[in-house]
Order: structure tokens, then C-alpha cells, then sequence
């Protein structure tokens, strides 16, 4: 990022190689896993650094600030989600299956479907301190930095969203009796 604030726009395509994946699989999780928002959300994303090399604080992990500015992005989003009437959630759509599976994958298919699920209808900042602890991997420390929050409270948003994951999937736990 710092030969990029210099004007050396070849180390532009090293940063999109680097995290253009990783942008959009974020974007993804937390825009009701719609493919074309990801993929203008990211677009949008990297348009912004490139345009903007100057914003970057050297001082700072260059995947941290990108994860911020992709925070925020999500909030605008969210806000303008609010503002409009309400459609079809994802938890509304139906389940296709699209091949026969053996058991085992379909068993996970049929989860990973009902986690998914239950993530979209997190509080908006529980999603995000789940997606980006559990899903994209960060610590705490960078998640603080992204959110602008202190430590105590985004392990408070993963307490309630655990909480609130593990009552909602509750049916793929088995009872003791059934082992």
C-alpha cells in the first residue's frame, strides 16, 4: 500500500490479488449471500483504493483498514435495508436441492443452509463480530479496530450470537440418548 501511495500503481494488482477473495467472500456473508452485491461491493472497494492510496495510515495492518472501510460499507447498506419496505428474507427462500448427495453432505448441506440462515437474522452487530471472528478468522484486537469498539463489547456480541446460534440449531445436536 505504501508503493501505491507513492505512485506506483503496479502494487495496486498485488493488494486486489491478495485480498479481492477474501473481500468478497466478506461481502458475501454479510449481504444476505447475494453474489452480485459481493462482487459490486468489492468492485466499489478497491475502486476506493485506488483512488484514495492517501487515506491509508502506514501505521496501521493494510488488511484491518480494508476490513473497516468494508465495514462500513455493510452498515450503509444496511441502513438503506431499513429504509425500504420489506421483501423476501433469506430465511423465506426454499431449499433446492441441486444433485443427489450422499448422506453425509447432504446432512452438512442442510446445515451449513440452516447456519447461514440463522446468521442473517443476527442483529446486525452480532453478524458482523460472527462473520469476522468465526468466518474470516481475525482476533479480537483486529476486529476492535475495525469496529471501533472496545474489546468487552465485541466479546459480548459473540456471547449473544453464539447463544442465539446454538438455540437456533439445537435440532442438529444430538441428544445424548441418540449416540
Amino acid at each position: 500500500m505504501v508503493l501505491l501511495q507513492r505512485g506506483d500503481h503496479s502494487a495496486f494488482g498485488e493488494l486486489y490479488n491478495r485480498y479481492s477473495v477474501k473481500m468478497h467472500r466478506y461481502f458475501y456473508r454479510m449481504l444476505g449471500q447475494d453474489e452480485i452485491l459481493a462482487s459490486d461491493h468489492t468492485q466499489d472497494l478497491f475502486l476506493h483504493v485506488l483512488e484514495r492510496p492517501q487515506l491509508f495510515d502506514a501505521k496501521r495492518r493494510f488488511s484491518t483498514w480494508l476490513y473497516a472501510i468494508a465495514s462500513n460499507r455493510c452498515k450503509n447498506v444496511y441502513r438503506a435495508w431499513s429504509r425500504k419496505p420489506a421483501t423476501l428474507e433469506l430465511a423465506d427462500r426454499p431449499i433446492v436441492a441441486k444433485e443427489i448427495s450422499p448422506p453425509e453432505k447432504l446432512d452438512s448441506a442442510i446445515f451449513n443452509d440452516a447456519l447461514q440462515k440463522a446468521i442473517s437474522t443476527l442483529p446486525d452487530v452480532q453478524k458482523e463480530c460472527f462473520i469476522l471472528r468465526y468466518q474470516e478468522e481475525l482476533s479480537i484486537k483486529e476486529i476492535v479496530e475495525i469496529i471501533e469498539c472496545p474489546a468487552g463489547t465485541v466479546k459480548s456480541r459473540l456471547h449473544y450470537a453464539l447463544k442465539y446460534l446454538a438455540n437456533n440449531l439445537q435440532a442438529f445436536n444430538p441428544k445424548p440418548s441418540e449416540l
